[in-house]
């Protein structure tokens, strides 16, 4: 078990004391775009910290290029592609569990980003720290994972499930095409939990690839289960435009509908899917698929604001 994850309640909040207050606890409303407007909202963002003592990492992480990853890093490559809101992901790579870098930068940072953070099913507490997080940190949403167990469809996940919906935010599910059947039983179990399958199970060329269109097609059944479709540039193996994957996203965005659809850069691109940068990945969305003005206004901002930037 790491230091973050035997913190008590007590502790966690008298090392996060600075966000305690009646700021922490106001809503904010994202406006949607104007008619002619494209809103784009980036879903998927690793962010690094540059404060390795204030925030340390875990042994051996998985490190971006020098210079990459970092908060300013992120916002020159918004600002440089009209990206107006985006969602920190907890970089677990980085950081497992201890998701305080992520929930900071979502506090401090509020009026561009939201914050989703990754939570052990294992661990007893992870449920009231959800709670802090969503209270005082500006986190919208969870990322959900199996337990030790190897199950995803596990008390431990079960009760982060029932927690989230309760709060009202989104759960991120993060797994391959072998946990398709609990997914479709949590969800059932869940129905006012809005739900997101990140990276579409995993989509990549290969052998496998239209087995799991197919799972990612057949959970399009779920009516609260949306997708976040980042999978093309890095399941691909082409380089930009990643041709080999675009039938299989349009696939997914037909059976889904843009509305359940969502955008993620898979910021940074140098780290996670270095075949593209942040600029291409865009663009394959708002160029290289075909995509009419209505699908990518859903696609790329409307329907990530629905569920992560705008009051219910």
């Amino acid at each position: 078990m790491s230091r973050f994850n035997a913190v008590t309640r007590r502790n966690f909040l008298k090392t996060s004391a600075a966000v305690v207050g009646a700021a922490s606890l106001v809503e904010r409303s994202y406006p949607a775009a104007a008619d002619d407007e494209l809103l784009i909202i980036d879903c998927h963002a690793h962010i690094y910290g540059e404060d390795e003592t204030k925030y340390p990492t875990i042994d051996k992480p998985y490190r971006p290029p020098a210079g990459k990853g970092t908060l300013a890093h992120l916002k020159r490559e918004m600002q440089a592609n009209g990206v107006r809101y985006v969602t920190a992901i907890q970089t677990s790579t980085f950081y497992r569990f201890d998701n305080r870098y992520t929930a900071d930068t979502s506090r401090d940072n509020r009026e561009f980003m939201a914050g989703v953070v990754t939570l052990d099913p294992d661990n007893e507490q992870s449920p009231e720290l959800l709670k802090i997080y969503v209270r005082d940190f500006n986190v919208r949403g969870m990322r959900s994972i199996p337990a030790k167990s190897g199950k995803l469809d596990d008390p431990g996940v079960e009760r982060l499930w029932s927690v989230a919906e309760e709060l009202g935010i989104v759960i991120n599910v993060l797994t391959n095409r072998d946990h398709r059947g609990e997914i479709e039983s949590l969800a059932g179990r869940h129905a006012d939990l809005r739900i997101v399958i990140d990276h579409c199970l995993n989509i990549a060329t290969g052998p496998d690839r239209d087995k799991i269109v197919t799972d990612v097609v057949a959970l399009s059944a779920l009516p609260n289960a949306h997708v976040k479709l980042t999978f093309i540039p890095t399941g691909s193996a082409e380089e930009y435009p990643c041709r080999d994957l675009h039938e299989a996203c349009l696939r997914v965005i037909d059976a889904f509908t843009p509305q359940r659809c969502v955008w993620g850069s898979d910021f940074p691109c140098e780290l996670w899917c270095p075949k593209v940068s942040y600029a291409q990945h865009l663009k394959i969305f708002t160029h290289e698929l075909g995509l009419d003005t209505q699908q990518k206004k859903a696609i790329l901002g409307e329907t990530a604001r629905r569920l992560w930037f705008a009051n219910e």
